[in-house]
């Protein structure tokens, strides 16, 4: 068990995955100072409305500082690492601190028709939506996790992800989240395409 700073955002990050960050409160510009000096991480978690912050979280690394403003804001990048739990918030810091503890996988590897298949869907929703957004290697370790970095799924279902610990279920479930994205995207076009046509959006035929 350690303790780790915490940053409390209203995302999700996944291991692998790289997001930009701007650093404005005095508090979390100490905390990313002092990883930038020391090579540590600190904990990103999904804050909710009311405060409080998701129990899985993800380590972050800072790989790059992009700019430092006068005032001491601060435009970085990080990167994703390791999954914790948190056990327990702390006190001692102008930042968040928590108890945390490693999340590993089960050893339940994926089944190969789901990374077919969620592979597949990705290839499909990033043409149609006209992305040049590489599909990742199937034979990375981390597949599930570029890939889910790579679509915004919302932070329910991200955060449903990050904290599923058996690889053949969190490939089974993102094929699905996968399927919904591509279905809801081909419903937009073709809204979109029926109001060009006739100026007008009609409902679209039922299922049979």
């Amino acid at each position: 068990m350690t303790e780790l700073g915490l940053f409390p955002l209203p995302l999700v990050l996944f291991p692998t995955e790289r997001i930009p960050l701007h650093i404005f409160e005095p508090r979390y510009r100490e905390l990313i100072d002092e990883c930038v000096e020391t090579g540590g991480e600190f904990g990103l978690a999904l804050a909710t409305g009311d405060g409080a912050v998701h129990e899985i979280g993800t380590r972050a690394k800072v790989i790059d500082v992009l700019e430092v403003l006068e005032d001491g804001r601060m435009n970085i990048v990080v990167e994703g690492q390791e999954r914790f739990r948190l056990l327990e918030l702390t006190s001692g810091r102008s930042f968040t601190t928590g108890r945390v503890e490693p999340v590993a996988d089960d050893d339940d590897p994926a089944n190969p028709a789901d990374v077919d298949r969620a592979g597949s869907l990705f290839g499909e929703l990033a043409a149609l939506a006209e992305s040049d957004v590489g599909r990742p290697d199937p034979a990375s370790p981390s597949f599930d996790w570029e890939l889910a970095a790579r679509v915004d799924l919302g932070v329910d279902a991200e955060q449903e992800l990050l904290a599923l610990q058996s690889p053949r279920a969190r490939m089974a479930r993102l094929a699905e989240l996968l399927t919904i994205a591509l279905e809801s995207l081909q419903v937009e076009q073709a809204l979109r395409e029926r109001a060009s046509r006739n100026g007008k959006v009609s409902p679209l035929d039922p299922e049979p």
